[in-house]
């Protein structure tokens, strides 16, 4: 059975947008440009999907986001507030932003529990606070069974439930996550379809993710952009980039259906 997602938030609810990204351009080195003066507006609790050829620019926006890399040109607004220059740490901290990475985000060598506890130490100062909310997640991902296991020998699937789960300890706004389902048989991709939803939904959490599994990434997607030649070439629901020709022409192609 496929994973339904019963609402889009497809509007910006509120008078100013949770974030904004305002005529950003990126380059590396100076004849190969990355982005192209792109300007996005995302709404607390959405869930927005990057979708867009190799070398787009999906990961560099994240990226600009957390303040791994900063924009030659343009700004990056957070509840009001230009974070252009702020370092990561105070991104992560005061705007409460996490991140998923796409490879590794976990001690290979730790098992599930001490990897929780690692980033809990850091994050969670109340000894008793941190427990309860370790426990919390482990049941919530239903880790208890590997909390003993190394994670270097978790399945894939496993170790997208760890890496998320260590995400949240810091109680996070703002989520990104970079390429979740790759890589990925077809239930454990619907387990974290299902993952992805919850958190929009329990959380409330102001989700971006790429993908290159495109099918997969709309089901959970309330709006999606695609970026292509440095610009955004087509956004909107995943029904509205069904019926939009850029869409096809820059990334779906002809033949491409989401249901």
């Amino acid at each position: 059975m496929s994973v339904v997602k019963k609402f889009r938030i497809t509007k910006i609810k509120n008078s100013k947008p949770l974030i904004s990204l305002k005529k950003i351009s990126l380059s590396f080195k100076k004849n190969h440009l990355i982005l192209d003066n792109i300007s996005i507006d995302i709404s607390k609790g959405q869930v927005i999907g990057l979708l867009g050829p190799n070398g787009a620019g999906k990961s560099s926006l994240m990226n600009l986001i957390t303040g791994v890399i900063k924009p030659n040109y343009g700004n990056i607004v957070i509840n009001n507030e230009d974070i252009t220059q702020y370092p990561i740490y105070v991104r992560t901290k005061k705007f409460k932003i996490a991140s998923v990475p796409q490879i590794g985000g976990f001690f290979s060598d730790l098992s599930t529990e001490d990897n929780l506890n690692a980033v809990g130490e850091i994050l969670i100062k109340d000894i008793k606070k941190r427990k309860l909310k370790i426990e919390e997640l482990i049941s919530k991902f239903e880790l208890d069974a590997v909390r003993k296991v190394e994670a270097k020998f978790l399945s894939g699937g496993m170790k997208r439930r760890l890496v998320i789960s260590m995400s949240l300890l810091g109680e996070p706004e703002i989520l990104l996550m970079d390429e979740p389902l790759a890589a990925l048989d077809p239930q454990t991709i619907q387990m974290l379809q299902t993952i992805i939803i919850k958190l929009q939904s329990e959380y409330n959490l102001t989700i971006i993710i790429t993908d290159h599994q495109a099918r997969d990434l709309l089901v959970v997607c309330d709006r999606a952009l695609i970026l292509s030649n440095s610009k955004i070439v087509a956004e909107g629901t995943p029904n509205q980039l069904m019926q939009d020709d850029n869409a096809a022409k820059y990334y779906f192609g002809d033949n491409f259906k989401f249901k």
